[in-house]
């Protein structure tokens, strides 16, 4: 790739939270002396019932991570009670519904008793410190309601996106043994219904931990409805008070439950802790998005994700932010449905994934620039690579060229942002996660497990606890430490590749399994995609290695045009003229695939995985594809495949 262009911090962050030379110092500290700097920021970010007798217990070896020691704290005050004296007439939570015509807004005091009531229907279900909750809900307000209620009567939510099918569902309540279902009638989504109930009745049929379904009601249209077991929440809201008493926690008790995807097929409930992981929200959101008093910030993402969980509730009410939570979908009822949120909510900061933007991208620059931007201070990137294309049309279409981008890298199992630029101390490279965030010390490592000094590619790797850190896969405990800390003993294996620059800036280069290995030659996926969408008529690719008889990995992309544009031998030696222009003759694709629709996961990243095996024609190693947003792709792309 040609060298990166750079952009200096602009004259307008003078007075960011943190510059150039505050985080040169902080980021010193808290590496060298890690323990003094997090207990200084949790002191003054958080409040505890009582204090920690030790700030630190960890062991990379085995996986250990304990965080403010017999520190008691309750997450729900930290995010609600507290600001209650200086902020209970401020707006906590902006809900924008699908349609546009919808929108609800809630102060810090209402949180507060919305909160209370939800917990106190909980707590009348017999829910209690400890037991699992299963959220399965809308992009509605009651879906943020009851994870604080959850974390204010110390019960483990574990929220799974309102997406998912009722197989997925019913593994990950079984494996959590969740006793309660929170759900809705039904969601709304891009102007369709999505049957919840019925999903929830289909799931538990196998699923004897349960013991109760508390519905909202989101629509009203017909749904069954066991007596014995369904509960209206608006009907036991009616008889509950709106005061609940918190449960003071304990630094290391958990506080949620998480799925992600393994490699193995099998997910992984990754469990986080109380105090060390909102500490990771809390300094993370102010300092990332260097949030100000009073601005509208807007995480498009869905609370059934990590990205959900830390930056649309628990980071930004725990520094008493406002934050938007949006029900709908980017191109609904039309392609500008994002612009238009940012012009009418008066949105500072925006935070998205590069799924949307360069579909978003792809629609054409009219449905931004007819919107007003002129509040927007701060855009972000969230979820996987941001290529460079992508990224320079991001920055000076949507964020009008005055927008700093802060382009983040981190994952379920770290809680929070671990690189990322901070806006008003680094200057910018279009596709580089840039530098790490205070308390995160990585490395990268050759294929011999060394460490690589000064430019160079690799695994990425951390090499010290930070307080947001995966604690164990719920239920399985040695998983956890096979696949984070058993690859490189000392090291929190990220199961990325990355690439470091001659001025340390780093450039996540995808999964360590969407590296490629052509000739002997390792390139990353990412290197080869963002080299495709390079071309003006290309709106998204997906590469995969596959096997080859003499190079040994082939290079196998699939690529999605801008609309209207046609398939033709032109446009294909173009692409691969784009490649070796860009990378070198070794990157020159053997295989390209016409491929209007990629397989996507409901929160938009694309299942590489089953790109591979179609490109491998292992079609009976497919695995479930119920949870894609669109699982019909595959039939298409199956149809569409190469065999030569």
């Amino acid at each position: 790739m040609p060298e990166s262009a750079l952009y200096p911090i602009p004259a307008h962050f003078s007075d960011a939270h943190i510059t150039p030379e505050d985080y040169a110092t902080l980021y010193q500290q808290s590496i060298e002396d890690p323990d003094a700097f997090w207990a200084a920021q949790a002191e003054a970010l958080l409040s505890w019932h009582k204090p920690w007798r030790q700030v630190s217990d960890n062991n990379l070896d085995i996986g250990q991570a304990r965080w403010f020691v017999d520190g008691q704290l309750n997450v729900s005050v930290n995010c609600i009670d507290r600001h209650l004296p200086d902020r209970a007439d401020q707006t906590a939570i902006v809900w924008e519904g699908d349609q546009p015509d919808e929108s609800q807004a809630f102060t810090y005091q209402e949180l507060k008793t919305h909160v209370c009531q939800f917990a106190n229907v909980l707590r009348h279900l017999g829910i209690k410190k400890g037991d699992r909750v299963c959220l399965y809900m809308p992009m509605i307000p009651e879906a943020a309601f009851a994870m604080l209620a959850c974390a204010r009567i110390g019960a483990v939510h574990s929220v799974v996106f309102g997406g998912f099918s009722p197989e997925a569902l019913k593994d990950r309540i079984n494996d959590a043994a969740c006793r309660l279902v929170i759900t809705a009638d039904e969601g709304v989504r891009g102007g369709k219904a999505i049957p919840l109930k019925s999903n929830v009745d289909a799931a538990i049929k196998e699923a004897d931990c349960v013991d109760s379904v508390l519905v909202v009601r989101r629509t009203g249209d017909a749904i069954e409805w066991d007596a014995a077991r369904d509960v209206w929440y608006h009907e036991a809201v009616a008889t509950v008070s709106d005061d609940c008493e918190p449960e003071w926690m304990d630094s290391e008790d958990p506080l949620f439950i998480l799925y992600t995807s393994g490699s193995t097929g099998k997910p992984k409930g990754v469990l986080h802790t109380t105090g060390g992981y909102l500490l990771q929200a809390a300094l993370s959101m102010k300092t990332v998005f260097d949030y100000r008093e009073g601005e509208t910030y807007w995480c498009t993402a869905d609370v059934g994700w990590v990205t959900g969980h830390t930056y649309i509730v628990y980071g930004p009410l725990a520094i008493g932010a406002k934050t938007l939570m949006f029900e709908g979908i980017p191109t609904y009822p039309e392609g500008d449905r994002f612009w238009q949120i940012i012009a009418k909510h008066r949105v500072n900061a925006f935070f998205t994934a590069p799924t949307a933007i360069r579909a978003l991208q792809s629609l054409g620059n009219d449905l931004v620039t007819r919107h007003d931007r002129s509040s927007l201070r701060i855009i972000g990137s969230v979820g996987e690579p941001i290529n460079p294309e992508a990224w320079e049309w991001y920055h000076s279409i949507v964020g009008e060229g005055r927008c700093p981008i802060v382009d983040t890298w981190w994952q379920t199992e770290t809680g929070g942002v671990m690189i990322t630029p901070l806006p008003g101390a680094h200057a910018l490279k279009p596709g580089f996660a840039s530098f790490p965030f205070f308390g995160v010390e990585p490395a990268l490592l050759d294929e011999q497990g060394q460490e690589i000094t000064g430019p160079g590619s690799g695994y990425l790797v951390i090499k010290q606890s930070w307080p947001g850190q995966i604690r164990t896969v719920y239920g399985d405990h040695q998983r956890m430490i096979d696949t984070y800390f058993g690859v490189y003993p000392g090291y929190y294996f990220t199961g990325d590749g990355a690439l470091r620059d001659e001025d340390g800036y780093l450039r996540i280069t995808g999964r360590v399994d969407d590296v490629l290995n052509v000739s002997g030659h390792r390139m990353g996926t990412a290197e080869v995609e963002s080299a495709l969408v390079l071309h003006p008529d290309i709106a998204e690719a997906a590469v995969v290695g596959y096997p080859h008889d003499i190079k040994g990995q082939g290079i196998y992309a699939y690529i999605t045009p801008m609309s209207g544009i046609e398939d033709s031998d032109a446009l294909r030696a173009e692409l691969v003229s784009l490649c070796v222009q860009e990378i070198g003759p070794i990157a020159k694709p053997d295989q390209i695939q016409w491929s209007p629709g990629l397989p996507k996961t409901r929160s938009g990243k694309i299942m590489r995985r089953i790109l591979r095996k179609i490109a491998e024609n292992d079609l009976k190693s497919l695995g479930d594809t119920s949870t894609l947003a669109d699982p019909s792709v595959v039939e298409d792309l199956i149809a569409g495949r190469h065999t030569s």
